[in-house]
């Protein structure tokens, strides 16, 4: 089975690559997330993926979009409900190019973190699965993560401390704005 893994990023790849190699499948990675920034951050998350799928010898489509504008007007009217919007758009945007080049299937290593709304991400997987007709490749990839993430450091990937967007960055650093805001009594 021919399967596209969308990827969020190195680390969560690793999650990812070896338990679907070990199925048999024949697995090509995607690159496309106009929800990361600012853009070094998006940089950074895409150059290391780059550099690990040439490493593992692995083909990487990367659809290059840094779509800060797209994204925060997509979200501003409901910063709080973003993520259904963000795995939506991106997961769609693998739908689609698994269709238009011959793939059976496609997953995505968002499937790997602790951290997403992984009953969400399969409801959307499916429901693209009918609407463009190629397979939703559900797969819980949470057992791998913490395995995944230590072989990551072990490699020297780039580590990042949010998921991506811009809220999400601030969602990260809540308490330290919290206790600058006391320290210094703004």
């Amino acid at each position: 089975m021919k399967v596209l893994l969308h990827c969020c990023c190195a680390p969560c790849s690793l999650s990812c690559i070896d338990p679907l190699l070990s199925e048999g499948v024949e697995l090509s990675l995607f690159w496309y997330n106009p929800n990361i920034h600012p853009f070094k951050e998006y940089e950074a998350r895409r150059d290391c993926l780059i550099g690990y799928a040439k490493e593992i010898n692995l083909k990487l489509y990367v659809k290059e979009c840094y779509g800060l504008r797209d994204f925060v007007t997509s979200v501003a009217g409901d910063i709080d409900n973003r993520c259904g919007y963000c795995y939506e758009s991106r997961m769609e945007v693998a739908a689609i190019f698994a269709k238009q080049n011959g793939f059976d299937a496609f997953t995505t290593t968002l499937l790997a973190s602790l951290y997403q709304d992984h009953d969400k991400m399969k409801e959307i997987g499916e429901r693209l699965e009918q609407k463009y007709g190629v397979k939703f490749l559900y797969r819980d990839f949470r057992v791998n993560f913490r395995n995944g993430n230590a072989l990551a450091r072990e490699k020297g990937f780039y580590m990042q401390k949010y998921c991506g967007c811009i809220f999400s960055e601030e969602d990260r650093y809540q308490k330290q704005i919290n206790r600058d805001k006391e320290k210094y009594n703004i």
